[in-house]
């Protein structure tokens, strides 16, 4: 068992949701389906939760009702190793949903997606890497400590010298 696992809320939908999902990943299956009894509070014999696994990762999915509904604010990143990968993850996941700017795709039941090519992400962390050892370039090294003052006999300590004010009256009438 996974430590964190996605926990999604439909609308009635969520049996059809984790099958829609299942068929677009590989080493994906739905793993349980749970339905309500007497007590409800959906119909009995109706699906309440759906378990299910896409490419080894667990997620849950709920009826839950009208109450929540998805937002891009939650969404899922799919890393694809090549052109034709960005293309059918692009294309299954948007059928019916909406194509947005950037790789980001809104399926059908109003769960967004990232669709990222894998060469993308090494090349940002390269430059992360990069920007970070010229970053470490850049820092100032430490200085060392500077070496401790001896104070002569004839010179008062730096804390109570006179300070000439030059024409300003000091706060502190002794002075």
């Amino acid at each position: 068992m996974q430590k964190i696992t996605p926990f999604l809320w439909f609308d009635g939908k969520a049996e059809e949701a984790a099958r829609f999902y299942v068929s677009i990943f590989r080493n994906s299956k739905i793993a349980g389906v749970t339905r309500y009894g007497e007590q409800g509070p959906g119909p009995k014999g109706s699906v309440m939760v759906v378990t299910f696994e896409l490419d080894g990762q667990e997620f849950c999915a709920l009826n839950g009702g009208p109450q929540f509904t998805f937002s891009p604010a939650v969404s899922f990143v799919v890393n694809c190793r090549t052109q034709q990968e960005v293309d059918v993850m692009w294309e299954k996941l948007s059928q019916d949903g909406e194509k947005q700017r950037c790789g980001w795709v809104k399926d059908k039941y109003g769960v967004s997606w990232q669709i990222v090519p894998s060469a993308l992400l090494l090349i940002r962390n390269r430059r992360s890497d990069k920007r970070d050892t010229q970053w470490q370039t850049l820092q100032p090294r430490p200085r060392p400590p500077p070496p401790p003052r001896t104070r002569s006999s004839s010179s008062p300590a730096p804390s109570m010298r006179r300070v000439k004010t030059y024409g300003r009256r000091s706060p502190n009438p002794s002075a």
